[in-house]
């Protein structure tokens, strides 16, 4: 490869004569090569089949043909014709569908060979692309596949994934274990006949499925060729952006297959009336000197400092340059081609705050053309990169890009305890002085009075959650940090949590197996643990159906009450209260049938202690108890006296 690395120090980028000296890095070189066109890859049809490739920096290219996706020699070179605005363009007549290929590019006086960055099908592990007819992976009535009813992003309850983590457990019920066939099974039972999988799901009430990456990551973290074997990543490591992993598949060796089994999947929940996020990374490659960007266009589609080491803010190595045009472009293509081809209903953008705000804002942009009920979110973190702050799509930049959700994690702390310091107590666990923090949480981090300033403009900017993929699990933590309770006090800790998240303003946020006290047995970070620490533990779920229901409950009052779900700032200041409360304890108002509530007026109580307290109710009416009632000691008139920890609601 013309591209040489010393300790991860780029030394050359080859010879320039074919630019006529004009570096990757100069904007003279996106002015001259930018290609706007929507054609690149392989495009199929029964009569002839078009590559074209963007690779301005390469001297000679070609389309090297397989007979399968190991076979060491060619069974076919072809040369490629320079194009336009750097682009290489080779047709070939007759049915190419099924054959492997991949790109060769001259650079300098060395050769690369890479996979298609465009590929929509690649052979086992994904170093070569496949030609593919998209219309011959179709599933069965997927033309009729329709999207469930949806308006607003605070509508949404997300409940995030891991494909294998469904399935995998011995109890689960389900056949097709660790697969995308079986996200889609129904009728599963688990012990004592718990309903479990999709079914499980869809009584919960959610209404997304944010899955954990399903693109076609890298073989390093689960090879294809080995899958009697155990084998267990999150996915965090993309190789094939466009094509679908593998080892999710019945037989990765068949293109086309992992292509209709995940459309199968997305059909499935469509039909149980769930929508899916597709949990996306276009912050980071792999390995920056492997993937098939830097072998086709050496330097371009990275980020560098000024010494010429790789800029590392996402800590795997490398960041994607996606203020370049040209990466720009490919990562817009990339997400609209998934919520097209596949019919995804939103996107998790991990990492966003390594990304530049142009090109969030155009994916929004352009997936409002498409469809705007489409949710965006994203980590909106603020991290160590060369990209200017000022560009940079986190949190404090939140209102350059609207329309798109961040993950509250200064919620998420207040109300658990720190993720970085295990022993440390949240609002829940007998925390002092976290008032003030739930009170930003609750009105869905938007300026709310001059006592509370944010980083949203806009509730739907507020991603609400205690618990994710990431870091210890709510139970894991709570254990940590209130080992000398009680096992009930605990589960009430727990449910005061998911209660506080599906009552505030904003997007709520539940992990799967939050709905009965996942455990992880304490390990923090199992991106590649063994899967009998990962997978939903449907012998615990069965044990805890009381915990299941609680939170079937908490969804129910959310989505019965528009209070809770308001569409604006505006809304939420004419309509959020707080109201007089005791130390450990938040109370406040959605008065005057907010955002159309059926119910004139609510009072939400958050009781973060087990003493019992007396409270003095606004004088709106009449006030009867919603939700929350086993914590009730007296309710008369004004008068109302609570015990325990958990959540009450009142209605008028």
């Amino acid at each position: 490869m013309a591209v040489q690395r010393e300790h991860d120090v780029v030394v050359d980028y080859g010879d320039l004569a074919v630019t006529g000296g004009i570096s990757v890095f100069d904007k003279r070189f996106d002015e001259m090569y930018y290609y706007g066109g929507n054609d690149l890859g392989a495009a199929y049809t029964p009569g002839e089949s078009r590559f074209r490739v963007w690779a301005p920096t390469a001297s000679e290219a070609e389309v090297v043909f397989y007979e399968s996706w190991n076979d060491e020699k060619p069974a076919q070179v072809l040369p490629m014709k320079r194009d336009v605005q750097g682009t290489w363009l080779l047709v070939v007549e007759g049915d190419h569908q099924g054959r492997y290929y991949t790109y060769r590019v001259k650079i300098g006086q060395d050769w690369n060979e890479a996979a298609d960055p465009y590929a929509k099908a690649v052979g086992v592990n994904g170093d070569r692309a496949v030609v593919i007819d998209l219309q011959s992976t179709n599933p069965e009535r997927w033309g009729d596949d329709r999207k469930p009813p949806f308006e607003a992003a605070v509508d949404a309850v997300i409940y995030e994934l891991h494909v294998k983590d469904l399935s995998s457990h011995p109890h689960s019920g389900i056949t097709q274990k660790g697969k995308f066939l079986g996200l889609a099974e129904s009728g599963t039972r688990g012990p004592n006949g718990i309903l479990t999988g999709l079914d499980h799901i869809a009584a919960l009430g959610v209404t997304h499925v944010q899955l954990l990456p399903v693109y076609d990551y890298a073989t390093e973290s689960v090879d294809e060729t080995k899958l009697d074997q155990p084998q267990y990543n999150w996915g965090y490591d993309p190789k094939n952006y466009n094509v679908p992993e593998g080892s999710y598949a019945t037989d990765p060796s068949v293109p086309g297959l992992r292509i209709t089994e995940l459309k199968r999947a997305v059909q499935a929940l469509h039909e149980r009336g769930l929508r899916v996020i597709m949990d996306v990374v276009y912050n980071h490659v792999y390995d920056w000197y492997l993937i098939n960007f830097t072998k086709l266009v050496p330097g371009y589609y990275l980020r560098y400092k000024e010494d010429g080491t790789l800029s590392n803010g996402s800590f795997c190595g490398n960041e994607c340059a996606s203020e370049r045009p040209m990466m720009r472009k490919f990562i817009v293509d990339s997400v609209l081609y998934w919520a097209a081809e596949y019919h995804m209903d939103g996107f998790r953008f991990d990492l966003m705050g390594l990304m530049d705000i142009e090109t969030m804002n155009e994916i929004r942009r352009r997936l409002d053309e498409l469809d705007p009920t489409i949710i965006t979110i994203g980590e909106g973190w603020i991290m160590d990169t060369v990209l200017p702050d000022e560009q940079r799509a986190h949190q404090n930049n939140a209102a350059k890009f609207p329309g798109i959700g961040h993950f509250n994690d200064d919620y998420r702390d207040a109300i658990k305890g720190s993720i970085f310091y295990f022993a440390q107590r949240g609002f829940i666990s007998g925390g002092a002085g976290y008032e003030g923090l739930i009170r930003e949480g609750i009105v869905g981090a938007i300026d709310y009075d001059g006592g509370i300033r944010n980083f949203g403009i806009e509730p739907g900017q507020s991603v609400n959650y205690v618990e994710c993929h990431d870091n210890h699990t709510l139970w894991d933590k709570i254990v940590l940090s209130a080992a000398i309770e009680s096992e009930e006090h605990r589960s009430g800790m727990h449910r005061l949590a998911s209660a506080i998240i599906l009552t505030s303003q904003g997007i709520p946020f539940l992990h799967a197996g939050q709905e009965f006290m996942r455990t992880k047995n304490g390990e923090e970070n199992s991106y590649q643990s063994p899967i009998e620490v990962n997978w939903l533990d449907w012998e615990r779920c069965a044990a805890r159906q009381n915990d299941v229901a609680y939170m079937r409950e908490l969804i129910a009052l959310r989505k019965s009450h528009p209070a809770f779900r308001l569409r604006t700032a505006e809304q939420i200041r004419e309509h959020l209260h707080f109201e007089p409360a005791p130390e450990h304890c938040v109370a406040y108002t959605l008065s005057n049938h907010a955002g159309g509530d059926p119910a004139k007026h609510i009072y939400v109580l958050y009781k973060g202690t087990e003493k019992t307290i007396l409270l003095n109710l606004p004088g709106l009416g009449n006030w009867t108890i919603r939700f929350g009632g086993e914590y009730v000691a007296a309710l008369e008139g004004r008068s109302l006296k609570v015990r325990g920890l958990g959540m009450v609601v009142l209605t008028i």
